[in-house]
């Protein structure tokens, strides 16, 4: 057999393909080993001429998101998103396949790759032959994936009907491979785009509220409507306290940078406080640290709950506006109460007296801070239903519009 070369006109390599041929075509990762991925015949011959073992299963190249509800049962809308996202890209995305996906591609399962490569000369190939490649990596099995049409001439000529012939390839490292089949979403291998990259993808799909506020002032009723809604609540009091047992590195610069905080050889959390407590400049410098830990480990878990099919979270922080984690929200909501309220409701809840009540109320940010900096403002003075009714009509608007 002789094998072709097509450096312009692409609509022979349709045919070929959709005779049942199989034709090396280029992407922007590595070059692939294309036939029609609904045709069993052509499916088997890229598994024999590429010794690829009948147990891994094949993707699909598709020229767009459109394909997949073609193609695939249950898609989920992150799926899409990733898609709109990436494609035309190095992202593969596994989903259930629809059942008139030929078995052999598939290898015993019920999920399928897709992709769509950003590649020109593919991706009109795609729309010629129309039809779905399934397309490995254009190599023996073992061997390095090529990156130009040279190197698949190497492996296959004589083997394959044609090669297109479309340069070489940018990346040169496959694509990376994401099951969205069912939840948690998994990255199956890590390829040219970066799993922090797609996990960050789905983040911004999510709907982040930022929740922030005085003691007293009602955040607890707030993140607890968020958590009927289903929210994952992220408290970064809490975030602050884990990292202090189990980040070494922050706790290594606040010794550093408070050397008072460390008593008979030890960090002392009330050396720390009390080398901070009136001075704006100590707290200042304490922020800077501690701010800069907190907000990554909070996109962490943000990360893992959209990996999770997560789709509403919120991040309850009092210095939400200073310390940036704002701008990693959809919308920020400032809690609110008079002072008076929240005097009294700290010494009802807490069991201390009028003085220190009213010490920890004015060390906090006042009324007006939240007012200027958040998005919206949700008022507690009065009745708890009333305040609970009004949290969730809030939040039920935010969620709607994204």
């Amino acid at each position: 057999m002789e094998t072709k070369v097509f450096k312009n006109d692409l609509s022979e390599a349709a045919e070929l393909i959709r005779a049942g041929a199989l034709v090396a075509v280029p992407t922007e990762t590595v070059y692939g080993l294309a036939g029609n991925g609904l045709d069993e015949g052509a499916v088997r011959d890229i598994y024999e001429v590429k010794g690829r073992p009948a147990v891994k299963p094949l993707s699909l190249m598709v020229p767009g998101r459109e394909a997949m509800d073609l193609y695939c049962d249950g898609v989920p809308a992150a799926a899409k998103a990733l898609a709109g996202r990436f494609w035309p890209g190095p992202l593969t995305i596994v989903l259930r396949a629809k059942s008139f996906i030929p078995p052999i591609v598939l290898a015993g399962g019920d999920t399928v790759g897709l992709r769509c490569p950003d590649h020109p000369m593919t991706l009109e190939l795609l729309r010629l032959a129309g039809v779905p490649f399934a397309a490995p990596s254009a190599n023996p099995s073992g061997e390095p994936s090529p990156k130009n049409a040279r190197t698949v001439l190497d492996y296959f000529d004589g083997k394959i009907a044609a090669v297109v012939d479309g340069g070489e390839c940018g990346i040169g490292t496959e694509s990376t491979l994401i099951s969205m089949a069912q939840t948690p979403y998994r990255i199956l291998r890590q390829g040219a785009l970066p799993a922090e990259t797609v996990a960050d993808a789905l983040v911004n799909e999510m709907t982040v509220i930022g929740i922030t506020g005085g003691t007293g002032s009602g955040k607890t009723t707030a993140l607890r409507c968020l958590e009927a809604l289903g929210a994952l609540v992220i408290d970064c009091d809490e975030v602050y306290h884990a990292l202090l047992s189990e980040n070494g590195e922050m706790l290594a610069e606040i010794c550093g940078s408070f050397p008072e905080a460390v008593v008979d050889g030890a960090f002392d959390r009330k050396a720390l406080g009390a080398a901070v407590f009136g001075s704006a400049a100590a707290l200042e410098r304490l922020n800077a640290i501690t701010h800069r830990y907190v907000s990554e480990r909070v996109r962490s878990m943000l990360r893992g709950h959209a990996m999770n099919g997560g789709t509403l979270a919120a991040v309850d922080a009092i210095e939400l506006i200073s310390s940036g984690l704002a701008a990693r929200c959809d919308a920020t909501v400032g809690v609110v109460a008079d002072r008076e309220t929240r005097i009294r409701r700290i010494m009802e809840r807490d069991g201390i007296s009028r003085p220190y009540a009213e010490s920890r109320v004015d060390a906090q940010h006042g009324e007006e801070y939240f007012r200027r900096g958040c998005d919206h403002i949700l008022e507690n003075n009065s009745d708890p239903e009333e305040f609970t009714y009004n949290c969730n009509k809030l939040f039920k608007e935010i969620i709607k519009h994204g």
